[in-house]
């Protein structure tokens, strides 16, 4: 799989200066601690019981975060794609083993920030503070907040055409089965809500 450097790097600015402006001094900083990685499809980044050092940036491809409680039975936290940060939150701030596993649901391109050294710049630069402060609100309160309010106010047949909505051609990428976890339902129900919207059409 071939990586367009400059391309990714350029994604990865524009994501951060989208919720806070960034200074060139500030940006060559974060390009010093960042790292391509590519992973292929069903390859772990992160196995539960690891302890994260990395946000993972998509450049290109598919993630998702699964828990496997004690009878095996498998949930999906996360589906992350182009544009999204990925990783176990609590086990970087907390530097504690991770509660799931991140698996590549396709070939993958990454961009690895290191973790300790992206805080400790943040500490340093106002401007990176800003974008860190602005992304904890947006992504790890306020869209944990509605997932939680559609979980719970939404029925399925709702959170289906929202998923849509955002990610049109998810389908096409991600199979069924970890779609229909990522909504909290079973692959059955899934199959039901699809062809009942079929016969709508």
């Amino acid at each position: 799989m071939s990586i367009d450097q400059n391309k990714y790097l350029n994604n990865l600015e524009l994501t951060f200066e989208s919720y806070a402006s960034i200074s060139e001094t500030s940006w060559k900083l974060i390009e010093n601690i960042v790292e391509f990685k590519s992973f292929k499809k069903g390859e772990l980044l992160l196995r539960k019981g690891q302890v994260a050092k990395e946000i993972h940036f998509i450049c290109q491809g598919a993630l998702r975060a699964y828990i496997t409680d004690k009878t095996g039975n498998i949930y999906n936290k996360n589906i992350f794609l182009e544009g999204d940060f990925a990783g176990s939150k609590t086990s970087l701030l907390q530097q504690t083993p991770s509660n799931f596993e991140i698996e590549a649901l396709e070939d993958s391109i990454l961009i690895n920030i290191n973790y300790k050294k992206y805080k400790d710049l943040i500490f340093q630069n106002d401007d990176l503070k800003n974008f860190y402060i602005a992304y904890l609100e947006k992504n790890w309160v306020i869209k944990k907040e509605l997932r939680e309010i559609s979980l719970v106010m939404e029925n399925a047949t709702e959170r289906y055409l929202h998923l849509l909505s955002s990610h049109p051609d998810i389908e096409q990428r991600i199979p069924l089965l970890h779609i229909a976890s990522h909504l909290g339902i079973t692959p059955t129900q899934l199959s039901r809500i699809r062809k009942n919207l079929e016969k709508d059409l």
